[in-house]
């Protein structure tokens, strides 16, 4: 199940790519691991009951989910605006921005996607074994599974692209547009977050 969910191309998984193809693999694979921790972060607040709250509240699941909206639309602009920096870059994939504040950006985008916290309250529950360890630990064992094939889909995308992008830094105008297309679809993202319906 979690590896039905997480194949298939969605915030994270574009969110990862723009990273590789703006700073390289390097920077990629850090913002694969920021995600991946905020991802975890939902598994341990359902395991402790927070996810219920989201599940029934409205006003939560909004504050949260346009928190995350707003986090990526910043983002997204922040990225178009400095497109002319990523063809100043060399053919060598480079970190413009240290790994502390990609892991952060990682984890914001990872932690603040309302859709998985539901996700995680509705599915995670349905495994629980009742004559075995407490319900909280079993669901933290096992959002560890839905973690680790996301570092591996993750991480697989951000590679990818991240090689990819030594053709585009051939040609610095071509860079400088997939930069600036990169923040566009960030910014298309957070809009979409901020549209999510809690019956989807």
């Amino acid at each position: 199940m979690a590896f039905a969910i997480i194949i298939i191309p969605g915030p994270s998984v574009m969110f990862v790519v723009s990273r590789a193809v703006s700073h390289g693999r390097r920077a990629a694979l850090v913002t694969v691991l920021g995600n991946a921790a905020g991802a975890y972060t939902q598994v341990l607040l359902v395991a402790v009951g927070v996810g219920a709250i989201v599940e029934r509240s409205i006003a939560v699941f909004t504050a949260i989910k346009l928190l995350g909206a707003a986090y990526l639309v910043w983002l997204g602009v922040q990225t178009f605006r400095h497109r002319r920096d990523a063809s100043a870059v060399d053919p060598s994939p480079v970190v413009a921005r240290s790994t502390r504040s990609l892991l952060i950006d990682g984890f914001a985008v990872g932690s603040s996607n309302p859709k998985t916290i539901v996700f995680f309250a509705a599915i995670l529950p349905q495994f629980v074994d009742h004559g075995g360890a407490p319900g909280a630990l079993q669901m933290a064992v096992l959002g560890l599974v839905f973690v680790a094939v996301a570092l591996v889909s993750d991480s697989a995308w951000g590679l990818g692209a991240g090689t990819a992008r030594q053709w585009f830094v051939r040609s610095p105008r071509r860079l400088e547009v997939l930069s600036g297309f990169g923040g566009a679809v960030i910014v298309g993202l957070g809009l979409r977050l901020a549209l999510i319906d809690r019956k989807h």
